[in-house]
């Protein structure tokens, strides 16, 4: 114990700075895995509270997961969810590193400073004025893309009607909402490369690209593939904004557009089922745990220093 003290004394300082964070996870991640118990309860509320109403509800068992994935829309649902993040994450990958590599390069740095920040601003806006942002593009009315299709002499298109174009419309949305944000964590890694091998590299006649290709990409993969590991733990998770917002909660689009999230969202909306909810919820994240487990065994066989644990 009198080792344990000498310890946080000594520590102090750093141990002050982590506690926001550790409070902040303790009340928001760690506080909240008590009520994963409503997953397998038929969860009623009463004037009790909260706490009160999870110890009286009654318990189902599996009856919440069996609801969830005995529907018809189940196996639509996780097709879209896998289908989403699997392209968003390759997709994002690729254009942010190459986002990254392009801004690098830039000689004129100030300029470089300017392309970043109006990249990383779409990052800051909440999905319902992205929504707005694309309903002023795909209105059937006023729409800008429906104005220029008429130049040609063409017939507007129904977008929100229209489900065979929106798989394509939320990559496409979600890769310019995040882009600029993930490609931050890779320059600040491009930029703390030791300037003396591309140095050594042009003295050997090297070219721009084989400079990248066997410089700047190599040096990149530990953090790539970090970054990768950690989205795939969240790849059964959807954003529910981009799913619900952006196509206005179209009806006709839900082949498309409905996820695991907006299902539940939609579920609890109409029939309060809060069991069932947590049920979903629980699932995402074992699945997601899953995952990222087996990815970093497989990293770690590959490159033990590229794998996060």
């Amino acid at each position: 114990m009198t080792t344990f003290l000498k310890n946080l004394i000594r520590n102090r300082v750093m141990l002050f700075m982590v506690l926001p964070g550790a409070i902040w996870f303790f009340f928001f991640s760690y506080l909240p895995l008590v009520g994963t118990v409503a997953a397998f309860k038929q969860y009623r509320f009463s004037r009790e509270g909260f706490w009160a109403s999870l110890i009286k509800s009654e318990w189902v068992g599996w009856d919440n997961f069996k609801f969830l994935f005995s529907t018809s829309d189940a196996w639509l649902i996780t097709r879209n969810t896998l289908f989403y993040n699997i392209a968003i994450i390759f997709l994002g990958l690729v254009f942010s590193v190459a986002l990254a590599i392009l801004l690098s390069e830039l000689v004129n740095k100030r300029l470089a400073k300017l392309y970043q920040t109006g990249m990383f601003l779409p990052y800051f806006l909440s999905w319902v004025i992205v929504g707005y942002f694309a309903f002023s593009f795909l209105s059937m009315d006023r729409g800008m893309l429906n104005q220029i299709i008429g130049w040609f002499g063409m017939e507007p298109i129904q977008w929100y009607s229209e489900a065979k174009y929106w798989p394509y419309i939320l990559v496409f949305v979600a890769l310019w909402k995040t882009i600029g944000y993930s490609s931050v964590v890779y320059l600040a890694s491009i930029l703390g490369i030791d300037k003396s091998l591309y140095e050594a590299a042009m003295i050997d006649g090297a070219s721009k690209w084989q400079q990248i290709r066997n410089i700047t990409i190599p040096l990149l993969s530990p953090i790539i593939t970090i970054m990768t590991l950690l989205a795939v733990g969240r790849i059964f998770y959807a954003d529910f904004g981009l799913f619900y917002q952006v196509p206005r909660d179209s009806g006709t689009l839900y082949s498309v557009t409905n996820v695991i999230d907006t299902y539940v969202y939609r579920g609890l909306k109409t029939s309060g089922e809060i069991g069932m909810s947590t049920a979903a919820g629980l699932y995402q994240s074992v699945v997601g745990f899953v995952l990222v487990i087996i990815s970093n065994y497989v990293v770690r066989k590959v490159d033990k220093d590229s794998s996060l644990f």
